[in-house]
């Protein structure tokens, strides 16, 4: 991938990756702490971003693997705040998949474990992925703002992480939805508890219900999606909300913490969801299944093509 230089306003090629300039003796094993399997991080000293694209090593969904990785960035970012040898103040997360931030959970690992009854499985992969989310949502209990930066589309699980941020930014033409209720299922990674909060239970319902896809543009005027960008230019948008909003930093931070005492979200109200997620994962039939797999197969194509 593309290095960036450290003129992120001007340069909009990116930031430099994490480990490409320590500055003091310690910085080497904060920088190995961010070398993971499937997320590039670079980190803009200027602006005191952290620029992190996913790459999946196989479809652009969450797999386990990832997850992981997940855990590990999280715990990084805190461990480099905290030290103070790299001062974060924004977490920017976009995809380096061609047209697609993400397609959400696993389900050819969901399609295993409801054929092998392993409720067990379902439960925990679940409630990692809450937990990450949890820790987003609150900036990782730190001065951090997160952004979502959509290039691409982000349907069930992709979608679901998005609600987490404090600002999501999307290219124009880029499409959203929820399309676990075409396969018998509901999405219990978030949806319903951050829609609830941002467009009340009643509007919630009937997207989740819907299972039809949604533009930015549509996503922009129900207040989901904060800034649209034209196609291609995300990145540029992101660097300069950043460059345009960095002296209003503390007092973004705190109206974010004030909505939060305001209209709570306890990370136990997203894993009792989980639970009911996975319960009604074993209620599903073999057609069911079927249909699940046939999307399966779809992502797998479009990551052969992207391959290509």
């Amino acid at each position: 991938m593309t290095a960036y230089d450290s003129k992120m306003a001007t340069d909009i090629r990116g930031p430099r990756p994490v480990e490409s300039h320590p500055s003091r003796a310690g910085d080497e094993g904060i920088a190995a702490s961010f070398r993971l399997e499937q997320l590039d991080t670079r980190y803009d000293p200027d602006t005191r971003t952290l620029w992190t694209d996913m790459r999946a090593r196989t479809r652009p969904s969450f797999n386990p693997d990832l997850l992981r990785d997940f855990v590990r960035w999280q715990e990084a970012i805190v461990t480099a705040a905290d030290g103070g040898d790299m001062p974060i103040r924004y977490v920017v997360l976009g995809s380096g998949f061609p047209g697609v931030f993400s397609l959400g959970g696993d389900l050819n690992l969901f399609a295993q474990a409801i054929r092998d009854r392993d409720h067990a499985m379902l439960v925990r992969y679940g409630r990692t992925c809450v937990q990450i989310l949890h820790r987003n949502m609150r900036g990782l209990e730190r001065p951090i703002i997160t952004i979502g930066l959509v290039e691409g589309d982000a349907l069930g699980g992709g979608f679901e992480a998005l609600l987490s941020f404090h600002v999501v930014i999307a290219e124009r033409g880029t499409s959203f939805g929820l399309p676990e209720t075409l396969f018998g299922l509901f999405p219990g990674m978030g949806a319903h508890c951050f829609l609830s909060r941002r467009l009340g239970a009643a509007r919630a319902e009937r997207m989740i219900m819907s299972g039809r896809t949604y533009s930015a543009e549509e996503l922009y005027d129900m207040g989901l999606v904060h800034n649209l960008a034209e196609p291609g230019e995300g990145r540029r948008m992101v660097a300069d909300y950043i460059r345009q909003n960095h002296r209003r930093h503390s007092a973004h931070c705190a109206i974010y913490e004030a909505s939060r005492a305001v209209n709570p979200l306890p990370l136990e109200e997203l894993e009792a969801v989980v639970d009911l997620w996975a319960d009604a994962a074993l209620r599903l039939t073999e057609g069911d299944l079927k249909r699940m797999e046939r999307l399966v197969a779809a992502q797998t194509r479009l990551r052969e093509k992207a391959d290509a």
